[in-house]
């Protein structure tokens, strides 16, 4: 059985009102993993930095979810980053859209934009890479 839209809120507000550090929840269609707080720090300076790509030194910003991948914080905005953009670790390059909640990925690395690899609006999947960055 999948979850609505209604479940997955009334589950936040449930860990919202717990002690709660992290919980995982994976049915069929659908896996969530709320981490909150310190733990969520903690998670974040493990995950892994981007890996190299090409033998000329670019490394690629991989997609840390799968969900849909948005170039611009609105429509008709301009996009995040391009190609030729100085990015820095925490500069934001993309949102991916994830049951309706719009999650900001940061760089990672400090570099400039060579190629985007993914078209706006696209879906994307765990690890697919977004953006090559020639690395400063």
């Amino acid at each position: 059985m999948a979850l609505s839209d209604d479940d997955v809120r009334e589950i936040l507000r449930l860990i919202d009102e717990t002690e709660l550090g992290e919980l995982r929840i994976e049915t069929e269609g659908l896996s969530l993993h709320v981490v909150r707080g310190r733990a969520a720090q903690a998670e974040r300076a493990e995950e892994p930095a981007p890996t190299a790509a090409t033998a000329d030194g670019a490394v690629t910003i991989d997609a840390p979810m799968l969900g849909v991948f948005y170039r611009a914080p609105s429509p008709g905005a301009p996009p995040f980053v391009d190609v030729g953009t100085r990015i820095e670790r925490d500069t934001i390059v993309c949102v991916i859209e994830v049951m309706k909640m719009m999650n900001s990925v940061p760089a990672g690395v400090v570099g400039t934009i060579a190629e985007v690899h993914v078209e706006n609006a696209e879906a994307v999947e765990f690890g697919q890479p977004l953006f090559r960055v020639m690395p400063a």
